[in-house]
Order: structure tokens, then C-alpha cells, then sequence
């Protein structure tokens, strides 16, 4: 289906970072327009003048641009509060807003008084309050009737006007509020699609009110834009993703060695499956084919680490070596495991691919290849060279003979593999744990025989001689 006339919208507020709850929303749209033959518009939030920062606005670019998101529109709302403003007079002029010069203070006590924890009580409905400091101008909310709208994922939503207090639309500063800008700007740049988190669905009466007002006579009619409330992303104890708790920001995943295209097809997966049933893990474009939002599910959607490492992992592996070994690179530089050259790495490359599940974790499988062996736990000791008098003394066989073998073998990796597994077969055991615990401290990792060439023979015996002693 192709269908030009589609606008959506994304419309983050500048914090410094993009949550990834907001990058699932742009993900959303973004797919969505693609599919259809829409527009995707960026719509900065910034009617706060503090997230008018250039650093912070950059922030989103970087981490839309790093999601491989694009957009064909943007606008900053901090341009447009003239647009707002004379949105907000026309109210005033209308009767449909009204100024307000009382303190939060005041309606607070007002409220405690009386015994209403609704929120403002209308005080200066009628009081014809003159501009000045500390005066607000508020919209005024129908007393009767209800708010409704259709929500693809949610159904029918419905808001008793009752229970809106007048909120605020400007604030003493003169600076438009969130509500009249998004109203404003959905009617203006003629969105015809809303997709975002759930967290925002209270807003949406106030904005419908608003947009309903800025209608003229012959505007009437006029449909509102189609929305869908993407349901919350939780943990592993069903919570709400919080920054407190959390990784949050998308670019705390590019700096742990996720791909982007591994978390953007990650992402698609939090409330949403491919209509066909088929695997998750595809190229974009036939995700692309299949998307549409009355396929989300409402149920929340759980942020699954496990799930997106085995994303990353099967993106890793499919990336060609060269590839990889330029998207490694950065993240070679570990003060824990030491100096890997990169004629090295380039070498043991696609040994490390085949087991990464993140790009940081790259140089640590090479951590005993250009220093010491790990301290092994006493579990693995344990488990690898044995609990028992017989299993040692056949770890301890193993490695006399490894040790006497390899003192003078070609020093190459198909040799070495031939010792091993000689012993092996000589013996009627696996020799290969107990050589690669003595040489690495660990129980698993990259294939053992091509690093080994990259030490020196005496550095191995020496390894072999320790483990050994050890027994």
C-alpha cells in the first residue's frame, strides 16, 4: 500500500539522550511511513527554553541518525511561538481562554479546603484578570459532555469533560505550553498519524479540545489524527524503564558494542511481530513489507537483554570479517586486558566473531594472548582439571605428555591440535579443557590452537608447567 497523504510525526523533548522508549516510538513511525509512502516529520519539543540547547537537539540527530531512522521534515517549536501565541490570543478573544493570576499555593489550599483533589477550580473563570506577572492564560474545559477518540490499539477512549480542570496554555513568561503547541502543529503540518508511548494519553483530551477550538466554521468535520498508544517497556520486574534503575539511553547501547541495526530490529520486536509468523531477525526491508500498526499488541512490552545480546550476536556474525573488524576496533582499547595490535586482532578476528555477543566484549577473548591468564574459579579448577584423585591424575598425565610433546613440534596451529588430540586418543580422554584452562584460566573461548602460535613456546610450557604444578 502506498499512500502519500500520511504524515506522522515524531516529537521528542530534548533531555541530552534518547530513551528507548522514544526510540521504539520514532522506529514505529518511522516504519510505518516507510511502508506507506508517508512523511516522517521531527518535531522538537523545546517550548522549554532550557532543551533549546544545540548539544541536546544534536543528541537526538546522533542517535536517530545512528538507528538508521531519517526523516523528510523538521521543525522546532521553539521557532513557532508566534504561531502559538496568536493561537492562545484568539482563545482570549473568543471567550474559549481566560487569564489567571493565582499561585500554585493558592490553588492548592483552595483545593485542601474544600476537599477536591481535582486539581484548578475555575477561580478566575469570570474574574476578567488583567496581563501581568505571574498571570497564566488558561483554556477553558467544557462542564459537560465527554472527550472520545479511537485508538488503534486501545479502542475507544473516553474522557468525561468533567473531570478536566482549565489547564494552562501559556505560561506567565509568555512561553506556549506542550498542549496548544502540539494541538497547533498536528493541525498546521496536517499529521494524520499519532504513535507514541502510553504515558501520553492523558494528554490527548486537552489537545483534542484545543484543536477542536483552532477549527473555524468551515473546518468543521475536519478528522483527527489516527492514534496508537504503544504500550510500556519493562524490565525483568515488570517495571517501567527508569534511568534510576536502567540503561535507558539509546547511546549506552552503542557504546556497549550493540549494532545499530541489530537494536533496531531488536526494538521492533518490544509490541510488534512480522504478520507472517516467520523469524524475527530479517533484513529491514522485509520487516518493513509486513508492518502496520493495527498489528501492536497492548500488552506491556518487555526489554529482554538476553534477547537483544542474541540479536547482536547474529548481526555480529553475519557482518562480513572486515567489517567487523572496523566496528571492533574502537573497543579493543581495555585497560583490564592490555595492548592488541591490530595486525593481531586481523588475525584472530574471525575467531572472536564467531562468539561475541557485543563489541566490548571483543578483547576480552584475547585477554590471555597479550597478558596473563585469568585467575580461575575454584568451580571451573575444579570442574575442568578435577574433584577427585583419579581426575587429577589424569590431568596431571595430560599435561606431562602435552608439555614433552609440543617441547619441539612445528610451531604452527595444525600441529599443535595434533598433540593434543593425540594424547588424547593415546590416553582415551579429552585433553583439550585441561590445555586451555592451564593456558587461559578459563573453561571456554575462542579456538585454542591459532592464538597459540601467537605466543611464544616458552611463554605456553611455562603455562602448562604452572598448571601442572598446581595439580
Amino acid at each position: 500500500m502506498s499512500d502519500s497523504t500520511v504524515r506522522v510525526r515524531f516529537s521528542p523533548a530534548p533531555t541530552g539522550y534518547l530513551h528507548v522508549g522514544s526510540a521504539r516510538s520514532a522506529l514505529f513511525n518511522w516504519m510505518y511511513a516507510q511502508r506507506t509512502g508517508g512523511t516522517m516529520v521531527l518535531r522538537i519539543e523545546d517550548t522549554d527554553a532550557d532543551r533549546s540547547q544545540p548539544e541536546l537537539i544534536d543528541a537526538i540527530h546522533n542517535n536517530l541518525s545512528w538507528l538508521g531512522i531519517t526523516w523528510d521534515e523538521e521543525y522546532r517549536q521553539s521557532d513557532r511561538f508566534d504561531l502559538y501565541r496568536a493561537a492562545a490570543q484568539d482563545f482570549l478573544d473568543r471567550g474559549l481562554a481566560y487569564r489567571c493570576d493565582c499561585s500554585q499555593e493558592e490553588v492548592k489550599v483552595r483545593a485542601e479546603a474544600s476537599g477536591d483533589q481535582g486539581g484548578y477550580d475555575g477561580h478566575c473563570r469570570d474574574r476578567n484578570v488583567e496581563p501581568g506577572d505571574g498571570v497564566v492564560v488558561r483554556f477553558r474545559t467544557p462542564d459537560d459532555g465527554t472527550t472520545s477518540y479511537e485508538d488503534l490499539i486501545r479502542g475507544t477512549v473516553e474522557f468525561d469533560n468533567s473531570t478536566l480542570e482549565d489547564f494552562v496554555i501559556v505560561r506567565s513568561s509568555g512561553v506556549p505550553l506542550f498542549h496548544v503547541a502540539n494541538a497547533y502543529d498536528d493541525l498546521d503540518m496536517g499529521i494524520t498519524h499519532v504513535v507514541r508511548g502510553e504515558d501520553l494519553v492523558n494528554t490527548v483530551p486537552r489537545v483534542l479540545l484545543l484543536r477542536q477550538a483552532m477549527l473555524g466554521p468551515d473546518q468543521q468535520g475536519t478528522p483527527n489524527p489516527v492514534f496508537a498508544h504503544l504500550p510500556l517497556i519493562v524490565n525483568e520486574q515488570r517495571k517501567k524503564l527508569s534511568k534510576r534503575r536502567d540503561d535507558v539511553s539509546v547511546g549506552d547501547y552503542a557504546d556497549k558494542g550493540y549494532l545499530a541495526a541489530a537494536m533496531r530490529n531488536y526494538l521492533l520486536t518490544l509490541g510488534w511481530g512480522p504478520r507472517d509468523g516467520g523469524e524475527e531477525i530479517r533484513p529491514i526491508n522485509e520487516l518493513v513489507a509486513q508492518f502496520d500498526l493495527d498489528d501492536i499488541n497492548a500488552a506491556p512490552a518487555f526489554f529482554d537483554i538476553k534477547k537483544l545480546d542474541h540479536f547482536n550476536a547474529e548481526y555480529i556474525r553475519a557482518l562480513p570479517v572486515e567489517e567487523f573488524i572496523e566496528a571492533a576496533t574502537p573497543f579493543l582499547d581495555d585497560p583490564d586486558v592490555g595492548t592488541i595490535e591490530p595486525e593481531l586482532f586481523e588475525r584472530l578476528a574471525s575467531f572472536v566473531q564467531e562468539r561475541v555477543r557485543r563489541l566490548d566484549e571483543s578483547a576480552s577473548f584475547l585477554d590471555w594472548v597479550v597478558g596473563e591468564p585469568r585467575e580461575p574459579s575454584e568451580k571451573d579448577w575444579k570442574k575442568v582439571m578435577g574433584g577427585s584423585d583419579e581426575k587429577r591424575e589424569m590431568s596431571a598425565r595430560v599435561l606431562d605428555l602435552v608439555i614433552e610433546r609440543i617441547a619441539d613440534c612445528p610451531w604452527e596451529p595444525e600441529a599443535l591440535e595434533g598433540v593434543v588430540f593425540g594424547v588424547g586418543e593415546e590416553l582415551e580422554t579429552k585433553t583439550q579443557m585441561p590445555v586451555r584452562m592451564a593456558l587461559t584460566g578459563a573453561r571456554s573461548g575462542i579456538p585454542l590452537f591459532e592464538p597459540m602460535v601467537e605466543l611464544d613456546r616458552t611463554v605456553v610450557l611455562d603455562r602448562l608447567r604452572t598448571a601442572r604444578a598446581k595439580l
